[in-house]
């Protein structure tokens, strides 16, 4: 066998334990205690269908294998912070074939966390320094305040979640850019999705101008990508308020991640 075949095999076999590895992982059901510990953390599973279940369980099961949690300013991780932030991550994509491929690392610090920002005008440079409760990096890593992640899963039900929001990014940046247009689901239109989105956006940016509420927090007037990331927030913790205000944005996002929260009980 000459060094090129051997390295072929080699390779070969490392994707085949790799395909095994994470079809094993795919089918692994948590323990009790993870489901408690689960369901006390992220009240928003409970209301997930019974069917929806056992594939959120392997997919965390998955995520937990994937990603190393790393604590910073002196934040001690717990199985409580990895399990509850791998299951609101694993709810995006419950039901969808979207899998965080690159990301290999969460960064949680204890609250709110200071932040470097550069802005360019033409040949001018600034950068300034900012306080954030989440960041959301190409390729990872995610960055979250654990404090802040824990209040917005706890209440479930206003539509904020920085958790959803930075993972929204994520999905939002599988297509190569962080742009509010994610990789499509089977059967949806680009041009569909841009019609409705930006029709959307621009009368959202237009209300917030005016000093009006929306379903939509007035952060998503940012622009495109934070939009996206914001109705996903909604998409899952107020449903109904979304489908009733911006039906065709509800729609959108039902068909992207194959899930219909209004449904959920």
């Amino acid at each position: 066998m000459t060094l090129l075949m051997l390295a072929v095999a080699v390779m070969g076999y490392r994707y085949w334990s790799k395909k095994q590895t994470r079809s094993r992982l795919l089918s692994t059901a948590l323990s009790d205690h993870q489901r408690t510990v689960i369901a006390t953390q992220v009240p928003l599973i409970l209301r997930l269908p019974t069917d929806l279940r056992g594939l959120l369980e392997g997919k965390v099961s998955l995520f937990l294998d994937q990603v190393e949690f790393i604590g910073c300013d002196g934040l001690e991780v717990t199985e409580e912070i990895e399990l509850s932030i791998s299951a609101q991550a694993c709810l995006l994509i419950v039901n969808s074939d979207l899998w965080y491929e690159a990301l290999t690392t969460i960064l949680i610090y204890p609250n709110a966390f200071k932040s470097r920002q550069r802005e360019y005008s033409g040949y001018v440079v600034t950068e300034k320094e900012i306080v954030r409760t989440g960041e959301s990096w190409a390729r990872g890593p995610v960055v979250l305040s654990w404090a802040h992640s824990l209040q917005g899963a706890m209440n479930d039900r206003d539509g904020h979640n920085v958790v959803l929001h930075e993972f929204a990014h994520q999905i939002d940046d599988l297509s190569g850019h962080t742009n509010g247009v994610p990789i499509m689901s089977d059967g949806q239109s680009f041009a569909e999705w841009e019609q409705v989105f930006l029709t959307a956006y621009n009368a959202h940016v237009r209300s917030v101008e005016n000093g009006l509420k929306t379903v939509i927090d007035a952060y998503g007037a940012e622009g495109h990508e934070e939009f996206f990331a914001v109705a996903v927030e909604v998409f899952f913790e107020r449903p109904l308020a979304l489908k009733n205000e911006l039906p065709n944005v509800y729609d959108q996002l039902a068909r992207l991640f194959r899930l219909d929260p209004v449904t959920w009980q």
